[in-house]
């Protein structure tokens, strides 16, 4: 068996074990159906839920991969993809952790409610108050490779980012622009917890539900040298400046995706519980730290969905960044 099999058998594995941990709701009994469930909940209700569930929006539908066009466009948007998928290899240049852009936008991009690629084609160029100014995709996907890769941008011109671009750009197709898609981004939108996040109650959902991909000590599992599933912390993770640092987007992401292929199943506190117990461990510095941690903070930071430069269970956040030995 060739490593690049057993890294694809390995994942199916794991993926499959992460699926048959039913979640509590599963033990219950399922609602009745037919005549005697319209008969104790009523018309009205009924009528109601029907009529909520027709106004909710839908998700945008990207086209399938297997209407790539043929040819040398056709062939950029492969080459995107590939990139997308296996960024670590396919741009190693420009990375600098064990991530790849599918480890946050899931199904190569396209999944609604993980950061798809196609609701963010449409949303750009806009301003960014990360960054102070109007950003393109490009400068935006830079940022990803910068922070989440915890690597360098790759030039706007070059072949890495013409392709993700035209990836993105092929994805989109028939979506509207300007507009923020259903499905887009990750589901922030008055997504608050019950009680504020705690650290302790976190940990015990990270053993529950996420140390069996991501390992008890949240270092991801490998495979002949390649991530399987991928680190939360440490040296090989995000680092300081990238999105999922903050606990807003990490509860929505994990609220809406984890555990892998059982996204929902976590309750809202669990997600802002588990989101404070990862976001708490410290993973590389921020890129734009210039030697004062308080300032760091003051200027990129200065939120309580950021830990950077507090205090948890007596450590300084991004004082003592993780750095591969």
């Amino acid at each position: 068996m060739t490593p690049r099999h057993l890294l694809i058998g390995l994942a199916v594995l794991a993926l499959a074990a992460c699926s048959q941990a039913a979640p509590p709701e599963a033990s219950k009994p399922a609602p009745a159906t037919g005549s005697s469930a319209t008969s104790a909940a009523g018309p009205a209700a009924h009528a109601q839920a029907a009529a909520a569930a027709r106004a909710r929006p839908t998700a945008f539908e990207p086209p399938p991969e297997s209407a790539i066009p043929e040819g040398p466009f056709g062939d950029v948007v492969r080459e995107g993809r590939e990139i997308f998928v296996n960024t670590d290899v396919a741009a190693k240049a420009y990375v600098g952790n064990g991530l790849r852009c599918s480890n946050c936008h899931l199904d190569a991009g396209r999944l609604a409610n993980s950061a798809p690629l196609w609701g963010a084609y449409v949303a750009y160029p806009a301003y960014r108050a990360k960054n102070g100014h109007v950003n393109t995709l490009g400068e935006r996907l830079q940022g990803c490779f910068k922070y989440s890769m915890n690597g360098k941008a790759p030039p706007l011109d070059s072949k890495e980012m013409v392709a993700l671009e035209t990836y993105a750009f092929w994805m989109a197709k028939g979506a509207p622009t300007g507009e923020k898609l259903p499905g887009a981004g990750y589901p922030k939108k008055g997504f608050k917890p019950p009680q504020p996040p705690d650290y302790a109650r976190g940990e015990v959902v990270f053993k529950a539900h996420c140390a069996l991909c991501h390992g008890a000590d949240g270092q991801g599992q490998q495979v002949a040298g390649r991530y399987v599933f991928p680190p939360l912390w440490g040296p090989d993770s995000f680092n300081w400046g990238a999105g999922m640092h903050q606990l807003d987007n990490a509860a929505a992401f994990i609220k809406a995706n984890m555990p892998l292929s059982r996204g929902g199943t976590l309750t809202d506190q669990d997600a802002w519980d588990v989101a404070m117990y990862m976001d708490a461990h410290e993973r590389p510095q921020d890129p734009r730290y210039k030697g004062d941690l308080a300032a760091t903070r003051k200027a990129y930071h200065d939120s309580p969905m950021s830990l950077y430069g507090t205090t948890v269970n007596g450590h300084l956040l991004g004082s003592a960044p993780a750095t591969r030995k």
